[in-house]
């Protein structure tokens, strides 16, 4: 086996990305803190061709040099916008028809493996802060909690992480 040149790898231009056809999938990041797992999370999007991603509160926006390191390019891929405010982010989407989803552990949350995407809806899914998660506030707002199972001893995992996770399940789901 033969590890793929670069040029092998059939990569979209960023107008291609631009004009290919989105997941009907939405990020919103909810006052996440550190840079580096922004960045992954733009990365993150556009290999899995998201939509459009919210940056809200703290959560820092490019350009930023520690954004772009992890991000390589991709904020210029990806649609990304800033509200200030997570709670009129998930509002605005719900009065599009968007139907948002936290990412949290929480009482009746569905999980991950069991959850099945309608192809016919766009979806948001709201990523918390590094220490505090999803804002209880936001839980309360959306239309439904996906937990990601886990079965060792932390129950928890880096921001950066679970956007992969769950990108990746619903990407290939939705596909």
């Amino acid at each position: 086996m033969r590890k793929l040149a670069n040029a092998e790898l059939e990569r979209l231009t960023v107008e291609e990305f631009k004009a290919t056809t989105k997941t009907p999938l939405i990020v919103i990041l909810d006052n996440i803190r550190s840079l580096n797992n922004i960045g992954s999370v733009f990365r993150t999007a556009d290999a899995f061709l998201i939509k459009k991603v919210y940056l809200c509160g703290i959560t820092a926006q490019p350009p930023h040099k520690d954004i772009q390191k992890t991000a390589l390019g991709a904020t210029d891929s990806v649609a990304w916008a800033y509200e200030e405010n997570t709670l009129d982010a998930v509002n605005a989407l719900q009065k599009g028809g968007v139907e948002v989803l936290a990412i949290e552990q929480a009482e009746s949350a569905t999980k991950l493996n069991d959850f099945q995407p309608d192809r016919s809806k766009t979806y948001a899914v709201v990523f918390g802060n590094e220490v505090k998660g999803v804002a209880q506030d936001v839980v309360s707002q959306c239309d439904g909690v996906i937990e990601i199972p886990q079965f060792g001893t932390k129950h928890s995992l880096n921001i950066s992480v679970s956007a992969g996770v769950v990108l990746w399940d619903f990407w290939s789901k939705l596909k």
